[in-house]
Formats: structure tokens, sequence, C-alpha cells
């Protein structure tokens, strides 16, 4: 039997093609706009976890035999995040401390602000070691580890300096200074101290 194929048919095969080719394409459009998307989001998930490092660490020779001070710097190239405890083999207890006029008072945790930094600086911002097992002397290097609310703990040596060192005011700086010279960074190996002392910020 001889079927003749009338110009409405012709029609409308050709448009159920058209519509057939039309949603092939749109989901491939939306399959690699998708895809993109993920990829932004991973990118804004990482741009969005804090890059944490420490530089100028040091204590000066504590002036007391059971207390001592410690001072150091918290560069941040990420998102923000929060010092919330210290703790140290020599001290029986450390503490966060700022320093505001010409009072020192205890603080819980300090933000560490995103792209910027922290500085835990003489007659500033600073942690207290407290019940010291020894005194340390100048020369020692003081093992001590920060803890964060979001990035994982930096475990520092801090070497002991002469009573009046300042890097501030010294010729000395971090930059010139070998034993001040390496940072400590979220993203290096860190070693944990479980069962450790809390750290405390000095005067």
């Amino acid at each position: 039997m001889n079927h003749r194929t009338t110009p409405r048919r012709r029609l409308l095969t050709g448009g159920a093609l058209a519509l057939t080719a039309s949603l092939v394409l749109a989901g491939c459009g939306d399959s690699d706009k998708s895809s993109g998307n993920g990829k932004k989001e991973a990118a804004d998930s990482a741009a969005a976890k804090p890059d944490l490092s420490v530089g100028g660490a040091y204590i000066p020779v504590p002036a007391m035999d059971d207390m001592a001070g410690g001072f150091f710097t918290l560069t941040n190239k990420g998102a923000a995040d929060k010092l919330v405890s210290a703790s140290s083999p020599l001290a029986g207890s450390v503490t966060l401390h700022a320093t505001v006029g010409s009072t020192m008072k205890e603080r819980k945790s300090f933000t560490v602000p995103a792209k910027g930094t922290l500085d835990f600086s003489r007659g500033g911002n600073h942690i207290m070691f407290e019940k010291l097992k020894h005194k340390p002397k100048q020369g020692d290097k003081v093992e001590v580890t920060l803890r964060f609310e979001k990035s994982k703990p930096i475990t520092v040596a801090m070497p002991v300096k002469p009573a009046t060192y300042n890097p501030a005011s010294s010729s000395n700086s971090t930059e010139h200074d070998p034993s001040n010279a390496k940072t400590h960074s979220t993203t290096d190996k860190h070693a944990s101290t479980d069962g450790s002392t809390d750290m405390h910020a000095s005067h």
C-alpha cells in the first residue's frame, strides 16, 4: 500500500525533531552551567578557610621564677578565625591577655581578622605562662601550641630573648634575627600536645 506524505505530516514531523534537538541542547547547557557552579563553589569554599602563620615569636627572660610572657604575630591570608587557647610543657597554665591602657585583662579568645594580622607585643596583647616548671634562660626555646576555632593547632618553638628585648624598637627586628625568621603555618605538620597546659600572655 502506497502512503503519501502530506505537507501537514511533514510539518508535524519536522517540528517534533526540532523540539527534540532543542531539549537536548538545553540539557547540555544546564549540565555545563552546573559544572561551572560546582567549580566556583569549590573555589569559594577554599577562599573561606583561614590560612594562618606565626612569626616573630619570642619570650623575654622572665623576672620571676613562676611566670613569663610571650609575644608573636599571627598572619592570616584567608578567612577570619579565632585564637581560643594555648599551651606549653613549660607551664602549669597559659592564658591569653589584652592590655588596655595600663590594665591587663584575661581574654577567652582573640579574633584573627581575614587577610590581616593579630599582634601580641609588649604593652598590648600577650600570652602569660604561669606556674613555670623551671625558669627559662636566654638562648632556650620554649614549645608553645596555639589552638584555633577553625584551623589546626600550630606548634612553635619560641626563643628566649634578653629581658629588655623589643623588636619594635630594636635594630634586630624579626627580619634580621635568624631565630625569629622562620614562620609556622597551619599548612605545616602540626604537633598536638594532649594534656599540655594552657598558655598565658605576658605583660
